[in-house]
């Protein structure tokens, strides 16, 4: 039996995801730090059944398929003083009551941020490479390609756009370091001194992509930056540029990336579009200066497993009494992603 001085904590997410995010080393360890059943994973805070747990429950380990955390589970939930989400960002699971109670939430996003930062770099290379083209054109020809078709191919001096110096950007940055590449970057809360010591040299969203080969997209999805992608900032881009989002569809206006896509004067790398995923009958899925993914970039797999050490880190150091390393706080869900 758990120890009864340990807090009570309580499983919120789609439990198919438990077994990755806590293989038995973790899940031991967390044991050790909380008095929590393994075996109870709370899907629907509507249901009956939930209102005991969630009566007990001092602290919330979240993650995807967690509903949102609103008014009415805070009520039933008059114990609780942390939430701690084992995915990515918090922005659609906390309400504004849970920030009003004072409720401490931390997120695993930092961990989140690496694999997608990871895809972000490979698919940059990739298309500095014309990789997508090369492949289409010797899947057709089954012919090595002349002088004159990798002219314009490689990765020397070309020129990546980052929109949004989020934690994924940031990560991204640091990870461009190492190649011969020039680096640009667009956010509104960084500086040009702290621009250039990320690596990049800061410009308006504009200049960025007048400037551009590649645009990489890393923005938060907030009001201010619906579709900041519109029709006539797509059309800034060069002829034949890149665009790649791994951040959220919404900042794209896609009837208007796909006008460009299906002109063939734009490429694009897209894991996450508007809607998502994208009808049956759009061309987008055919295009062969389109390379689509159904949402892989985040953490998958055994990459999961690095999210739940994060929650059981930070779970150690709260019930220790230290300040949580990864805490997310009100103010930052207007510029971070």
């Amino acid at each position: 039996m758990p120890s009864p001085q340990l807090p009570r904590a309580v499983f919120a997410m789609d439990p198919v995801h438990l077994p990755l995010l806590f293989p038995p080393p973790l899940m031991e360890r967390l044991r050790r730090t909380a008095d929590i059943d393994p075996g109870l994973v709370v899907r629907d805070f509507a249901d009956p059944a939930a209102a005991a747990t969630l009566a007990s429950a001092e602290m919330l380990i979240t993650g995807w398929g967690c509903p949102h955390l609103d008014a009415g589970v805070l009520a039933a939930a008059p114990k609780l003083g942390a939430v701690l989400h084992a995915a990515g960002s918090v922005r659609s699971l906390v309400g504004e009551a849970l920030w009003e109670r004072g409720v401490t939430v931390s997120s695993a996003v930092t961990g989140n941020a690496l694999p997608v930062a990871e895809y972000t770099l490979a698919m940059i290379l990739l298309v500095g490479k014309d990789t997508f083209d090369h492949r289409e054109r010797f899947r057709r020809t089954h012919a090595y390609p002349g002088p004159a078709e990798t002219a314009a191919t490689g990765n020397l001096r070309r020129r990546v756009g980052v929109i949004g110096a989020s934690r994924v950007g940031r990560r991204l940055l640091e990870l461009l370091r190492p190649f011969d590449l020039t680096v640009l970057l667009h956010d509104p809360y960084v500086s040009p001194a702290e621009a250039a010591a990320l690596g990049a040299e800061s410009l308006s969203l504009e200049d960025l992509l007048g400037h551009s080969d590649i645009v990489s997209l890393h923005a938060p999805d907030i009001p201010e930056t619906h579709h900041m992608l519109d029709r006539d900032r797509l059309a800034l881009v060069r002829d034949g540029g890149v665009l790649i989002n791994t951040a959220r569809g919404a900042l794209v206006d896609h009837e208007a990336l796909t006008d460009e896509l299906v002109s063939g004067r734009l490429s694009a790398v897209l894991d996450v579009t508007d809607p998502e995923p994208l009808p049956a009958g759009s061309p987008l899925y055919h295009l062969p200066n389109v390379f689509l993914t159904p949402h892989i970039a985040g953490s998958l797999g055994n990459e999961l497993e690095r999210l739940g050490r994060i929650v059981v880190e930070e779970l150690e150091r709260l019930v220790a009494g230290l300040q949580p390393e990864h805490e997310v706080r009100h103010a930052d869900l207007a510029r971070v992603a």
